[in-house]
C-alpha cells in the first residue's frame, strides 16, 4: 500500500509536468517558428484538440476495462468507434456535418448493443461479458464493411482526405476546448463514482452484495465510453491504441485504485496524443503523418518494454 501511495504521489506531480512540457514543445514546433498568429490560430487549437481526444479515448478505454473487467478492452471493442467512423463517412458522402454523423453513428451502435446485450447488462454473472464482447465485435465488423462500401462511393478528390482522416488526423481539428471540457467532466464523474467502480472490479456478485446497482453502473460505463469515443472520432478520426495502453501502463506504474486512475488516465492520454501529433507533423515537414499510426508506432514499443520490465 505504501509503495502504491508513493507511485501515486510521484505521478500526481509528474504527469502534469509531462503534459506541460509536451504542450510547450507542440506549440513551438512547425513552420513559421514563433509567429504569434500561427501559434494562436493554428497550433494551440490543434494542441487543445489533441489533449481532448487523448483524454477522452483514455477515459473510454478505462470505462471499457472496468465494464468488462478485462485489461485488454478498449473503445473499439464494442463497436462504438466503428459506428462513429461509419456515420462520419456517410456525412462526408451526403454533405452533412462530420461531427453530427459521427455522434449519430456511435449512438446507433450503442443502441443496438444495449438492445442485444440486455442479458449482460442485467446479469450478475461476469461470464456474460463474453456475449457483449462478441456482439460488439460483430457490430464493429458490420460497421467496417459498410464503411468500405461507402468509401467506394466517395469522389476521388475527397477519397484521400477520407482515408487520412480514418487513420487519425488532427489537421484542421476544431472544438478542442469543448473536448477538453468534456474530458474534465468525465474525470469528475469517474472520481465521484470511484467507490462503485472499484467494487465492480471485484466482481458483479461482490458489487451487488455491497449494495451497488450493477445494471445501472454498467449502463453508465457504456454511455461514457460511447460519448467519449464518438466525440473523439468526430474530431480526429480513428486514433487507436490510446484507450488500450494508457490505463494499462498506469497500472504497471502502480496505480490501481479509481481515485488515482480518474485523474491520471486523462492526463496521460492527453500527453500521448499531443506528443504523437507533434511527431506526426514535425518528422518530415512539410508533410504530415497520420497521428493514429504514430501513437501505435511510438506507444507499442514503450508498452512492450514496460511489460518486460514489470
Amino acid at each position: 500500500m505504501r509503495l502504491v501511495d508513493r507511485s501515486a504521489a510521484r505521478l500526481r506531480w509528474g504527469l502534469p509536468v509531462l503534459l506541460a512540457v509536451v504542450v510547450a514543445v507542440a506549440v513551438s514546433v512547425g513552420e513559421g517558428g514563433w509567429n504569434a498568429d500561427i501559434i494562436w490560430q493554428l497550433r494551440l487549437p490543434r494542441v487543445l484538440a489533441g489533449m481532448g481526444v487523448g483524454a477522452l479515448l483514455a477515459q473510454a478505454g478505462l470505462s471499457m476495462q472496468i465494464l468488462l473487467r478485462n485489461p485488454l478492452a478498449d473503445p473499439y471493442v464494442l463497436g462504438a468507434s466503428g459506428g462513429a467512423g461509419l456515420g462520419a463517412i456517410a456525412a462526408l458522402l451526403f454533405g452533412a456535418a462530420l461531427w453530427l454523423g459521427s455522434v449519430i453513428g456511435a449512438g446507433l451502435v450503442l443502441l443496438l448493443l444495449l438492445l442485444m446485450g440486455s442479458r449482460f447488462m442485467a446479469s450478475r454473472d461476469d461470464e456474460a461479458s463474453a456475449q457483449l464482447i462478441l456482439i460488439g465485435a460483430m457490430l464493429a465488423a458490420i460497421a467496417g464493411a459498410l464503411s468500405t462500401l461507402l468509401l467506394s462511393l466517395v469522389p476521388d478528390q475527397q477519397l484521400r482526405g477520407a482515408m487520412f482522416w480514418l487513420v487519425g488526423n488532427l489537421s484542421g481539428a476544431e472544438h478542442g476546448l469543448a473536448l477538453c471540457v468534456l474530458a474534465v467532466l468525465a474525470a469528475g464523474w469517474l472520481a465521484w463514482r470511484q467507490r462503485a467502480y472499484d467494487r465492480l472490479l471485484l466482481g458483479s456478485e461482490a458489487a451487488w452484495l455491497l449494495g451497488e446497482p450493477v445494471a445501472r453502473i454498467r449502463l453508465e460505463l457504456v454511455l461514457l465510453a460511447a460519448v467519449a469515443t464518438g466525440a473523439s472520432v468526430a474530431v480526429a478520426g480513428a486514433v487507436g491504441f490510446v484507450g488500450l495502453v494508457v490505463p494499462q501502463a498506469l497500472r504497471l506504474l502502480g496505480l490501481h485504485r479509481m481515485r488515482d486512475l480518474a485523474w491520471a488516465v486523462p492526463l496521460a492520454g492527453a500527453a500521448l496524443v499531443v506528443a504523437a501529433d507533434t511527431l506526426a507533423r514535425g518528422i518530415i515537414m512539410p508533410y504530415e503523418l497520420p497521428v493514429g499510426a504514430v501513437t501505435a508506432l511510438v506507444g507499442a514499443p514503450i508498452f512492450i518494454l514496460m511489460l518486460r520490465r514489470s
